[in-house]
Order: structure tokens, then sequence, then C-alpha cells
């Protein structure tokens, strides 16, 4: 028997939803029937998708500016209710060796991730509370379990949020969760960044590096976005109940540890 997702009703705050991941998980609760609020930088991108799907709005926010970006959300909040259901999906800091990079590169990532998934779960617990249910489900990377060379910043800031996610699981009330997805390596254009940027630094081709990565991916392939989105609807979901502070990687079976 077919097992159907059913978000009716719900609110749903998507970052990064103008691409990508983000664009992927917007469309897997949109077709739940979830209200999808979009958020991201790239306004017209936004409406474009806002006209495809059943149910959606957008919000135009910068994650790099921590008080503009507060300042739309509470500003949605009081304007159209709570938030049922948070995704919080930002673009990967930059590539590059960590000893490469200055105290001020580590203070902006800390403040576009960290800090605005600290400001998201204060600001939506308040109506999740009072509804007894939340999801907060964040979008991470494998970087958090097994550092990726050349993603010195990436490797850092994930495995710091997962141990902050943690611990916010063990504080939030019962029937609110808060779970991670850690993607593996995923056809979108950050990946062909990180490729590009790989090939530049080594003189290798573009060509290579991807079949490097793909032969230590048991699965044999990329991952695409929408396996992301199918881990984060589930999580976001009333089926994931039972199940709080957990990092659920989706990699096609690359990392090494149990």
């Amino acid at each position: 028997m077919a097992i159907s997702i059913d978000l009716q009703g719900k609110r749903a705050l998507v970052c990064g939803a103008s691409s990508g991941i983000g664009e992927a998980i917007a469309r897997r609760l949109d077709k739940a029937g979830a209200h999808v609020i979009l958020l991201a930088r790239r306004e017209e991108k936004l409406a474009g998708l806002v006209a495809e799907l059943d149910h959606a709005t957008a919000l135009s926010a910068d994650m790099d500016d921590l008080a503009g970006f507060a300042r739309v959300i509470q500003d949605e909040i009081e304007a159209n209710g709570g938030l049922d259901i948070v995704v919080h999906n930002t673009g990967g800091p930059a590539s590059g060796p960590i000893l490469e990079k200055s105290e001020e590169d580590l203070v902006a990532v800390f403040a576009r991730h960290q800090l605005t998934a600290h400001f998201l779960v204060r600001a939506a617990l308040p109506h999740m509370e009072q509804a007894g249910y939340g999801r907060f489900v964040q979008v991470l990377s494998t970087s958090a379990k097994e550092p990726i060379e050349n993603l010195g910043l990436s490797n850092a800031i994930r495995a710091g949020i997962v141990g902050w996610a943690k611990t916010v699981s063990n504080e939030l009330p019962a029937g609110v969760t808060i779970n991670n997805v850690l993607p593996g390596f995923t056809a979108t254009d950050r990946l062909g960044e990180l490729k590009a940027a790989i090939s530049k630094r080594t003189g290798a081709a573009e060509d290579d590096v991807e079949e490097g990565w793909v032969s230590t991916i048991p699965e044999g392939r990329l991952g695409q976005p929408s396996e992301i989105a199918d881990a984060v609807l589930f999580l976001a979901s009333p089926m994931a109940s039972y199940i709080r502070g957990l990092s659920l990687p989706v990699e096609g079976g690359r990392l090494k540890g149990i």
C-alpha cells in the first residue's frame, strides 16, 4: 500500500529556495500540500517558482545580512502567522584550505550558517510549541562527519552546527524536533563550482574530477537534488515524530563510518 505524506495546513519556510537542493525541497513540500514560503536573494527566480507551485509565496532576503534577514522573517510571522516547518539551507562556504582563510572569513561563515539557524529556531518556536507540532530540518553536508579536502570552511562550520543542533534537540518541547540532512556529492551548481575550482587548482580535467568523486560512491553516481528533498520531506512530516537530533547522510554510501 502506498503511503503519502500530507502537510496540508502547514506553513513551511525553505531558505535558499531559488535553485538546486532548496528548490527541490520547495517542490516536494508544495506537492505534499504545505504552504511554502520561498526565501532567497533572487526575486525574479522566486517569482517564477511561485508561479509554478500550487501554494507558495516568496520572501527576498540575504542570509549574509543577519539583521535584514531577521527583519524579513519577523515581518512574515507577524503578518501571516507562525511557521510549522523550517528548512535551513544556505549556500556553501567558499572552497579552499582553512589556513588560507582569514578570521573575518570565519566570522562571516559563522554568521551566515550558525546565527541564522539560531535565530530561526528562536523565532519559530513559540508558534510550534503552542501548536504542539514543529519541524526544523537543516541541510548541511557530509563534511560534518568526514572533512572534505579543500572545503576547510565547510568542514569547520558544518560540524559545529551538528553539535549545536544536537544540543537544541534536547531543549525543544515535545512535538517539536530538529534534524539534519547531510547531502553527499549532489548534481547542483554548487558542485559544478567546486569541480571547476579543483580543476583550476590541480590542472585536472573537470570530467576527471567528477569521475574521482563517483569512484568513491558505491551507488556509482552523483546524487540528485530530488533525493535530498525526499529525506527532508520525511523529516518534516508527522512520520518522523520520534526522530530528533539525527544527522542523516544522503550520499550513496560514500561515508566510511558506521
